[in-house]
């Protein structure tokens, strides 16, 4: 049985009062593609009814719906008629469960590589000799040592080397 945790609620009422304003009316369900593609077991009306409600054990814990599965394609804050900012209170719950160590082993995985090389998805020796074939530029990528200290300071690096613990 879930327990209305107001303090979570109060919380994500803080970051974007907008979630106040919605009356559940599914709009945002009806046109998510994910919603759509999952056959509505991704249910972003559901995520917010659970944050208004306070249910943290829900949206954190057991996930239930899943947040990490918002692609943030904004379809849901376009068609909302109360002008509800639902991928930004999507991505404060996901913040929560990153605090929690509750995010799933491909973020965990990507945050890594982009901890280790500055990339999320390593290039092949093959894309590399494909584009210098093709005559494109070479791939930039930004200093690994400027994302390892951005990724300290906002402790991305804590709590992803902790995950792993």
């Amino acid at each position: 049985m879930s327990v209305v945790n107001y303090n979570f609620r109060n919380e994500v009422l803080k970051h974007n009062a907008s979630l106040s304003y919605c009356y559940q009316c599914s709009t945002c369900s009806g046109g998510c593609p994910v919603a759509l593609l999952t056959n509505g077991k991704y249910n972003p009306r559901k995520i917010i009814e659970e944050a208004i409600l306070g249910l943290k054990d829900k949206l954190v814990e057991s996930q239930d719906p899943n947040p990490w599965l918002c692609s943030t394609c904004q379809k849901c804050v376009e068609l909302c008629p109360q002008k509800v900012e639902l991928t930004e209170i999507f991505t404060l719950i996901k913040n929560l469960c990153f605090e929690e160590q509750k995010y799933p082993e491909a973020f965990y995985s990507q945050g890594k590589a982009v901890f280790d090389s500055g990339v999320a998805i390593p290039y092949s020796n093959s894309i590399v000799a494909r584009r210098k074939k093709l005559g494109l530029p070479e791939i930039k990528i930004a200093s690994v040592e400027e994302i390892k200290i951005l990724m300290r300071e906002t402790n991305f690096e804590k709590n992803i080397l902790r995950g792993n613990e």
